[in-house]
């Protein structure tokens, strides 16, 4: 990931809503939520729900797809691992001993059944 992919994903996820949205849809895994789902949840309105989508979606953090007259939303797990993996690459300056605790975040199991971590 390049710096600029980096700083459109963190700057989208740094908005208490859209950082809700994002981790919501995290946990529910890759078949994601349709938008009515997530507003409630989150006690959104839609046109401010809409709105966030729309930034995380451009950020490449969200997917949209249609199944009959509902939009379903997924989280973008490539794109949360690029930058996880962006913000660690150059991490513990030879002192795994710093990163440790992340990794083992990392090969947790997920709390959310099916949900792709």
């Amino acid at each position: 990931m390049e710096s600029p992919a980096a700083i459109s994903a963190l700057s989208a996820l740094a908005h208490p809503g859209r950082l809700g949205v994002f981790r919501l849809l995290v946990r529910a895994g890759p078949d994601g939520m349709a938008a009515g789902e997530i507003a409630r949840a989150t006690g959104s309105l839609a046109n401010t729900l809409s709105a966030n989508l729309n930034i995380l979606a451009a950020a490449g953090l969200v997917s949209a797809r249609r199944d009959g007259r509902s939009i379903i939303y997924a989280a973008g797990y490539d794109r949360m691992r690029d930058l996880l993996a962006f913000l660690m690459e150059d991490c513990c300056g030879g002192k795994p001993e710093i990163c440790a605790p992340l990794a083992a975040v990392a090969s947790r199991p997920c709390a959310a059944e099916g949900a792709s971590c």
